[in-house]
């Protein structure tokens, strides 16, 4: 018995080395980050600007891929919400990205700019996303 299960151990190995492995857990994978700024109360028109004068750069300048920008149409969140997705090439390059850009001297200096009367946002929210195997975008 334990000659047989010697034998067949290279085969098992071989079997399960060409199974996918689970999309997690593969070290290279480029992943997709969801934000959703609640801006203060009437501060979303300062929130967009300074993403159209200054963010969106810095965002390319720390390896970071712009996917779209979104505010709500319907409701109270029309008035107060900022939804955007990112592109990184995989998490930990999203870490440094976001390292690098919050030490950025030019984002310091234009986020305390924009906001001499108090933070734009309320609440911001990041959910990172990996899409599934029938998403368009890969």
């Amino acid at each position: 018995m334990r000659l047989l299960l010697l034998a067949l151990l290279p085969l098992l190995l071989v079997m399960m080395s060409a199974l996918p492995a689970r999309a997690a857990d593969v070290a290279g994978e480029a992943v997709y980050e969801m934000r959703t700024y609640i801006a203060a109360p009437g501060k979303l028109d300062a929130l967009n600007q300074r993403f159209r004068e200054h963010t969106c750069e810095l965002f390319k300048k720390h390896g970071m891929t712009l996917i779209g920008f979104w505010t709500p149409i319907d409701g109270e969140e029309s008035k107060n919400t900022l939804i955007y997705v990112l592109g990184h090439k995989n998490r930990a390059a999203a870490t440094e990205s976001w390292k690098s850009f919050r030490a950025d001297p030019v984002w310091i200096e234009a986020k305390k700019a924009s906001e001499v009367a108090g933070s734009l946002t309320e609440k911001v929210i990041s959910m990172f996303m990996r899409p599934t195997d029938y998403s368009l975008l890969k």
